[in-house]
């Protein structure tokens, strides 16, 4: 059971609030759809229930609310939009991604690439495929952990209509085993075909709560959809007829060009045009949501309107339009009209998919044609759920859905891994799923051979300096570029493509996940560093051989400097991304270290020296009640020595700095790993 009670977005710029005290629930075994024109705030809607937007109210899953829920993504699954993964990621990387972030296994991603008919496209990247596949990936995504409840925004938007079939099929299937379906829509037909349940909201607010069986009696009503550049006196005329015949007809003109007739049909719509000179587009028969009250106003006494628009355009002569010849035939009930240009769909909240499909990236485009679409009263939906489930699963779009739930094991046979391994296989496979990594790493090696080779050619440069590869022209080494490079990125993606918090597995903000990235950053730092510095010394000794790269004495304290100056970098980037949620501020702040805060560190504390901290690592060990082995003041020293550096100092300091801001900014929240 998903119970949403008092859902009220926080306003902006003194307007009102997109959500306004909406209350709802969706039960276990039905698919409820969301109902509402665009801009209603249906997706805010479900970004306050999953706690993705700050707002009042509270959403209960099954008696608890989202963030006391151990394990999100076992409860929920959420497609909201597109999938956001980077492009450059394959169809299996992403998943398998996903699948160490919710703790399950990475054969579960090979299962559902195959239940949603993607074992083909499995090594294909993410920015190749079309829509309808993108689709099929964010279901698989949805349904890694095999959640009770699917939360869906507008799953159907943009899709051809046979996959709108298979993805309705799947939804069917997944509240058949007893899961709790919800998602969005503007389609009021759609909504009585595929759902048991639908909840209509308009501008925020609550505008029916029923089954479909009842919305579809209610809600819909038979109408004439014209197109026609004369909406309002076409809409006058008819009125005026209806008056005199003593008929009800009701009108509702929308976008100017479009009109809605209720109580009339295509035959009688087409004559009146006919005979007063009006230029149809399009004319059709279908079935669409009850006008509002507001929004329609009865003939007055003398057969118009009252409203203006409607009043003026029934007096005012047509100009540039004349009644065609006699010997021309009228338009009949056959629904169709001369056509000017091509045939223009209806509105998006009241057309099929079928009326206006949008074609997947590569699909060839169907011939075009003028007649307009069948009449909806032709095959009228099923009025009953268990007519509805019966109809989907005798849907030959849906035959493929049936083993969906036998190909992904049931959640109490699946056990979620627990520990901190989960962010740390996340950002393990995060890091190397994409070509970009091995571009940078293998960039900076490429870079730092080279400028090792050019600096040694001087004889005044120093061997160490040599071997880092860095020049005084630079602020820092390519090395420390690098890692600041990759540091920066670790969390830029996450803003960028924001896989994780749509998925509910995990926020890039939590601290679980902060420490895994720390971790997995620092050793790519050392590895970086360790591999630069043996390429460059071993390219130094192939091009000037070995007797010019002497061994020098303090190499213990120049290896902890190096380390230690690689590893801040890439901290400094992780943190500052993290900070301010971009991968540029990243980098930024890495080249702010030796540009600004060195200097600023250099001129404030490092004056001429009146004392000196030698021995201090003899006199901490006679003070500390662990005792460590004397070689153990060498690698004190040493790291003092990397302290007292303006650079080394600068990093430090910018590090605190950047670690607090993240923890006051980042952590308030209440959901954990």
């Amino acid at each position: 059971m998903l119970q949403a009670i008092g859902l009220t977005s926080t306003p902006r710029r003194n307007r009102p609030p997109a959500v306004d005290d909406l209350t709802f629930e969706a039960r276990p075994g039905h698919v409820t759809a969301l109902l509402g024109p665009a801009g209603s705030g249906k997706s805010t809607a479900l970004r306050l229930m999953l706690g993705l937007e700050q707002g009042r109210g509270v959403t209960y899953f099954r008696g608890r609310p989202l963030h006391r829920v151990a394990h999100p993504m076992r409860e929920v699954g959420v497609l909201l939009g597109d999938v956001p993964g980077r492009p450059a990621r394959t169809v299996r990387g992403q998943l398998r991604m996903l699948c160490a972030a919710a703790g399950v296994p990475a054969s579960r991603a090979d299962d559902l690439l195959d239940a949603v008919g993607l074992e083909a496209l499995a090594d294909q990247r993410l920015g190749a495929l079309s829509r309808g596949m993108d689709r099929r990936l964010g279901l698989a995504a949805a349904l890694l952990g095999d959640p009770h409840t699917l939360i869906l925004d507008e799953p159907a938007r943009g899709i051809s209509p046979d996959e709108a079939a298979w993805l309705y099929g799947v939804l069917r299937t997944h509240a058949a085993a007893g899961g709790t379906v919800l998602y969005t829509t503007t389609d009021t037909k759609a909504a009585a075909r595929t759902a048991d349940h639908v909840v209509a909201i308009r501008s925020g607010r609550l505008v029916a709560d029923q089954d479909a069986a009842a919305f579809a009696r209610t809600r819909l009503r038979p109408r004439v959809a014209v197109r026609t550049p004369h909406a309002a006196r076409l809409a006058a005329q008819l009125a005026r007829e209806a008056r005199a015949a003593r008929r009800t007809v009701e009108t509702v003109t929308e976008r100017g060009n479009r009109l809605y007739v209720y109580g009339s049909d295509c035959a009688e719509v087409g004559e009146t045009a006919f005979r007063h000179g009006i230029l149809l587009h399009r004319l059709a028969e279908e079935t669409g949501p009850a006008p509002e009250p507001s929004r329609t106003a009865p003939p007055g006494p003398d057969g118009t309107p009252h409203d203006p628009q409607a009043r003026a355009a029934l007096q005012t002569p047509p100009t540039g339009h004349t009644a065609p010849p006699a010997g021309q035939a009228s338009l009949r009930a056959d629904h169709t009209t001369p056509a000017v240009g091509h045939a223009a769909p209806l509105t998006d909240h009241a057309t099929p998919l079928a009326d206006h499909p949008v074609r997947p990236t590569g699909d060839p485009a169907p011939p075009t044609t003028h007649a307009a679409p069948p009449s909806d009263h032709e095959t009228p939906p099923p009025t009953t759920p268990a007519d509805r489930q019966a109809s989907t699963s005798r849907s030959p779009a849906t035959e493929g859905t049936r083993g969906l739930h036998t190909a992904t094991p049931r959640r109490r046979r699946r056990r979620v891994r627990r520990g901190p391994s989960r962010p740390l296989r996340y950002e393990l496979r995060r890091l190397m799923g994409v070509p970009s990594t091995a571009l940078a790493l293998g960039g900076t090696v490429a870079g730092s051979a080279l400028l090792a080779v050019l600096l040694g050619r001087s004889a005044g440069t120093p061997a160490p300096v040599a071997v880092a590869a860095w020049p005084e022209l630079l602020p820092l080494p390519p090395a420390a570029l690098g890692a600041g490079l990759i540091g920066a990125l670790a969390f830029g993606d996450e803003y960028r493509y924001p896989a994780l918090s749509t998925s509910l597995g995990a926020a890039p903000r939590r601290l679980g996940l902060l420490l895994a990235k720390l971790a997995v950053t620092a050793v790519t730092a050392l590895l970086l560093a360790v591999v630069v510095a043996v390429v460059d010394l071993e390219v130094l000794r192939l091009v000037y051989g070995g007797a010019l790269i002497p061994v020098p004495r303090n190499w213990a304290a120049l290896c902890v400097s190096w380390s230690a100056l690689v590893v801040g970098c890439a901290w400094a980037g992780l943190l500052a991304a993290g900070v301010f949620r971009a991968a540029a501020a990243g980098i930024a702040a890495v080249l702010a270290v030796p540009v600004l805060i060195a200097p600023a560190v250099e001129g404030a504390l490092f004056g001429p020296a009146v004392r000196t901290v030698a021995g201090m690592p003899a006199r901490v060990r006679e003070l500390a009640w662990p005792r460590w082995p004397q070689e153990a003041d060498r690698w004190l020293d040493g790291a003092l020595r990397v302290l007292a550096q303006p650079v080394g100092a600068a990093l430090a300091l910018s590090l605190t700095a950047l670690l607090c801001a993240f923890l006051l900014t980042g952590l308030r929240r209440d959901a954990r790993w």
